[in-house]
């Protein structure tokens, strides 16, 4: 499948509007699910998809990389012989969308523990607590939760999904950003909200887990999010590129493009942004694969979502210098691509937990 030029020109003329508005992109929506975007696909195949879509319409990308992240996980189970999500792939062929209820606030272990508590009822789990950032928050119909259970074995993390016609969950109108706004990423509460057994995934210990359940999250969440991420800078440096051929100095009479300070900061910018590609679509090649990198699968995935978020916010920042004052106005697709940009820090792993990842895989853990 490949994304629609003409489309992707009607999202990136709708993506003023949305953020001015802070509105959804239910129309972008609409069309992506109508053109097939939305189904079952390689990783590889689709962070270039989400990539390109990011340098139309970013917000649009990043909320429907939720979606994918759970396609993905379903897919890299099913790939290693693990078919306990293969009803997630049956929904989405079926229409669904999958949101990303895993955030919480404060919660600086992610994964490894959660603030939700999950208590044990007649045929499955009731899950009560506060999800934050839950992208996609007008429109899922399946979102993927966890939270922490008390049992006689000790304390276990338990994961699963709920429906947007159950019990116990209220979708708060609280969303008003400095950018991203179109993801309508908002606080999601749960009282007592029964996940049935049957939506159940694991039951994990605390901590970091070899599951792959857990590696598919990881994988398909830092890569996605890298890839949306790569391509705001691709559209930047395209931005700054028609920039400086259209403007002429007043001193020289000659195109900004002649001039060697700017030639040196356009090339800078494609020095930072060309090593994304490689980096992102070997790591995606090889979840398809399901190659094994053993302990370095970590410490590479995190690495390339810190690398492409950090390079983007570069490359951005190169672009507004060579764009000039005119990209500083609300109006101006570059300003929106700079508030657009800097949600990419907020995004696990963040800049303290990668260092701590690399930094364990390189030295060990932190004595006691």
């Amino acid at each position: 499948m490949e994304l629609d030029p003409e489309m992707l020109q009607r999202f990136r003329e709708r993506a003023p509007g949305y953020d001015r508005d802070n509105a959804f992109f239910d129309e972008d929506l609409a069309e992506l699910r109508a053109a097939g975007c939305l189904g079952v696909r390689p990783l590889l195949e689709t962070v270039r998809d989400q990539r390109r879509l990011a340098a139309f319409a970013p917000a649009t990308a990043l909320a429907t990389n939720m979606h994918h992240v759970w396609l993905g996980v379903a897919r890299v189970l099913r790939d290693r012989g693990d078919d306990s999500l293969g009803w997630v792939l049956d929904d989405a062929a079926r229409g669904e969308v999958f949101a990303f209820g895993i955030s919480e606030p404060g919660n600086d272990l992610v994964l490894w523990d959660s603030a939700t508590r999950a208590d044990r009822v007649d045929s499955g789990w009731a899950f009560s607590g506060t999800k934050v950032f839950t992208s996609l928050a007008p429109a899922w119909t399946r979102l993927g939760v966890f939270g922490r259970a008390e049992t006689a074995e000790g304390p276990r993390l338990v994961h699963g999904f709920l429906t947007r016609a159950d019990a116990g969950v209220t979708t708060l109108d609280d969303w008003d950003t400095l950018g991203m706004r179109a993801t309508q990423s908002r606080t999601t509460v749960l009282e007592n909200a029964v996940v049935p057994d049957e939506r159940v995934s694991r039951v994990l210990p605390l901590g970091p887990s070899a599951d792959p359940f857990v590696f598919g999250i990881f994988a398909n969440f830092l890569l996605l999010t890298a890839s949306a991420y790569a391509g705001i800078a691709d559209r930047a440096l395209e931005l700054a590129v028609e920039a400086v051929r259209e403007r002429r100095s007043r001193a020289t009479g000659r195109s900004y493009a002649q001039d060697p300070d700017f030639r040196w900061r356009i090339a800078d910018m494609a020095l930072v942004l060309d090593p994304l590609t490689s980096e992102i679509e070997s790591l995606a090649a090889d979840v398809d694969a399901g190659a094994d990198r053993g302990a370095d699968w970590f410490r590479q995935l995190t690495g390339a979502k810190h690398r492409a978020t950090e390079a983007a916010r570069t490359v951005v920042d190169q672009a507004a210098r060579s764009v000039g004052g005119s990209g500083y106005r609300n109006q101006a697709e570059l300003a929106r691509l700079q508030r657009d940009v800097l949600a990419g820090i907020f995004h696990p792993s963040d800049t303290e937990s990668v260092h701590a990842t690399v930094a364990a895989s390189l030295l060990g853990p932190i004595e006691p």
